[in-house]
């Protein structure tokens, strides 16, 4: 399980630390791409082969289906860490979510996602505001909180 926040830079080459913990979790080979709210998700391959099996069973006919896994999929690489525990992100997911230089990397559950700090800031403060309501919307979910 991912959790915490770490902060760190992105080189100008593009290359990013990725916490020992985190490293250790999502082992030699991981997948990173295309998340929402404008992060990479990054997966352990097996979480990634479990999400891609559910992607799959989506009905191709229905154009959001579609759209989505072709997003998903479409900047999806497989990345390693190198000796001093960095990644390379490639240059299109590094421009999908604004990484340039402070960069936040948190878990979440099951898998890490990468921010522009800037941009978690906002996220992170817009989510504080409401954080009692979705506490109430999911209380459905029987969550124990």
């Amino acid at each position: 399980m991912f959790m915490g926040e770490y902060q760190h830079n992105i080189d100008p080459k593009g290359r990013l630390f990725i916490p020992a913990r985190f490293r250790e979790g999502l082992g030699d080979s991981f997948v990173i791409t295309k998340g929402l709210d404008g992060c990479l998700f990054a997966y352990p391959q097996p979480e990634w082969d479990a999400l891609e099996q559910k992607l799959k069973s989506l009905p191709f006919t229905k154009g959001d289906a579609r759209a989505f896994v072709r997003f998903f999929f479409s900047g999806a690489a497989i990345c390693e860490a190198d000796k001093q525990g960095r990644i390379l992100i490639p240059g299109n997911l590094r421009e999908f979510a604004h990484l340039e230089k402070d960069v936040v990397v948190i878990g979440v559950s099951s898998r890490v996602e990468i921010w522009a700090k800037r941009q978690w800031d906002e996220y992170n403060a817009r989510a504080a505001e409401s954080y009692e309501e979705i506490a109430e919307k999911i209380v459905d979910f029987d969550l124990g909180i």
